[in-house]
């Protein structure tokens, strides 16, 4: 089973949407506050529908609670400053995927911790960013294909 990592999370239905994501595929969601919003927020709801309680949804008072929990997860960084595409990395169950704020993704201090394995999806130069939870779902998916999406049918 796959982690994923929210590092303060700002848009509630992003996060919504992941929920359902990890509901439907059996991934772990962590969320590291502080966050733009309450999790029982109508927008967090409307866009989980009622995947909230399919899901398994954990939470860090901040990054340091996270990682004192989590210490044997190998955490995998996602940023466009990455160095390598995600499609080159190899992936392995109970891997931690690493996801930051939507306005202002991971901090330079947290890049830092991660070393060489701060990974980017490939975009044309004259982009930003994407959006968190398409982000979310191309990484896991990816993980979840390296793994011939055992257990999903």
């Amino acid at each position: 089973m796959f982690n994923i990592v929210l590092y303060q999370p700002e848009i509630p239905p992003n996060t919504g949407n992941i929920i359902r994501l990890c509901a439907n595929t059996g991934a772990r969601l962590h969320l590291v506050e502080p966050m733009g919003f309450v999790l029982d927020d109508s927008r967090v709801r409307r866009a989980g529908l009622d995947y909230h309680e399919l899901a398994r949804v954990e939470r860090y008072k901040n990054w340091a609670d996270f990682r004192q929990k989590n210490q044997s997860m190998k955490i995998w960084a996602f940023s466009t400053r990455g160095n390598r595409s995600y499609h080159q990395a190899k992936f392995h169950d109970e891997d931690g995927l690493l996801f930051g704020p939507e306005t202002r993704g991971l901090p330079n201090e947290i890049l830092a911790q991660e070393g060489q394995q701060v990974l980017r999806i490939p975009m044309r130069s004259d982009s930003r960013s994407l959006n968190l939870s398409n982000t979310v779902a191309i990484v896991l998916y990816e993980a979840l294909r390296q793994q011939d999406f055992v257990g999903l049918e």
